[in-house]
């Protein structure tokens, strides 16, 4: 077995972890989103909306009253 080989096995066993580990991040993010712990298309409109006077995302107050009324 030369280096060549084993180049070739850690190219194709780290192309396939990092696949599993790109399917596995987009589960947890629809999956956040999905329970309302966050919203990714609020977020989203930050490039759209970025003028200086424009109202905060998140704050601390927004996200916790967010939560109260999901879990009513």
């Amino acid at each position: 077995m030369d280096i060549r080989e084993l180049q070739g096995y850690a190219s194709f066993f780290m192309t396939i972890f990092l696949v599993v580990m790109l399917y596995g991040y987009i589960i947890y993010l629809y999956r956040s989103e999905k329970k309302g712990e966050k919203d990714y298309e609020k977020l989203g409109n930050i490039a759209i909306d970025d003028e200086i006077d424009s109202p905060p995302v998140n704050t601390s107050d927004s996200v916790s009253s967010e939560k109260k009324e999901q879990n009513k």
